[in-house]
């Protein structure tokens, strides 16, 4: 389970927005990494589903909600041979590149093509903030756009719009009112929903990580799953965790 972090903006203000030794197109360069790892996937429409995760370091923006703040640093280079032979040691074939921001690295779209070759199925969790355009079309883009309250709503790059297919997917993190007016409104002015397959709204919230009201058999089921590599898509009663066991909901 992901813990979500509130991060003051201003803590930035002296940071830059981009470390600039990340971005390369050499392919012998690879890719700065974060974290490899094999887990269920939490959100979107594969949530449920076995998936190996592909963090890679760096990030253009500061949301204030970024729920990844530490792999904006750090991260240890790794060819893109490597992180193949990695990603090849798990019992799976589904991948997300997440991040950070995996677009700030020009080689994230080198490393989509070799896994395609190799017959994964990928997903990309972007900000949108940078061109999707070169992504390849067998994968599926998972993009944000911003709202105001991110305090980075003027990064969207509204071009990547023209992009995206039914095979992708918008995601709208929603923390208040006026998110939700603005993010009814660029529904409506793009046709968001004729534009991509789905289009997310998620609210916006913390988890303590020292409570949780998950039962235990739930992480059990979890690990289980992973362990055997099985076939099926893991899931919670999502109205239960909003409302209880509420007669009618």
């Amino acid at each position: 389970m992901k813990t979500k972090h509130t991060v003051n903006i201003s803590t930035f203000s002296t940071t830059p927005l981009r470390n600039t030794k990340i971005p390369t197109s050499d392919p012998q360069a690879g890719l700065k990494l974060t974290e490899i790892f094999y887990s269920l996937q939490g959100e979107a429409l594969s949530a449920g589903l076995p998936t190996i995760f592909v963090r890679l370091t760096g990030c253009p923006l500061r949301c204030v909600y970024c729920d990844t703040i530490y792999s904006f640093t750090g991260g240890e280079r790794f060819s893109l041979t490597q992180i193949v032979e990695q990603i090849q040691s798990y019992p799976c074939k589904r991948i997300c590149i997440t991040g950070g921001e995996p677009l700030a690295q020009p080689n994230a779209i080198a490393l989509m093509t070799m896994l395609l070759d190799l017959g994964y199925e990928i997903s990309l969790e972007t900000a949108g903030a940078l061109s999707v355009q070169n992504v390849p079309i067998q994968v599926s883009k998972v993009m944000d756009l911003k709202t105001p309250s991110s305090g980075e709503v003027d990064k969207n790059l509204w071009e990547n719009i023209d992009y995206l297919t039914l095979h992708d997917q918008l995601k709208i993190v929603i923390a208040d009112r006026a998110d939700y007016d603005w993010a009814v409104a660029k529904l409506r002015q793009y046709e968001l929903d004729k534009k991509v397959g789905t289009v997310w709204f998620s609210p916006m919230f913390e988890i303590d990580e020292r409570k949780s009201d998950v039962p235990s058999i739930a992480v059990q089921l979890a690990e289980w799953i992973l362990t055997d590599a099985l076939p099926v898509r893991y899931q919670l009663q999502l109205h239960k965790i909003i409302w209880a066991d509420a007669k009618g909901k």
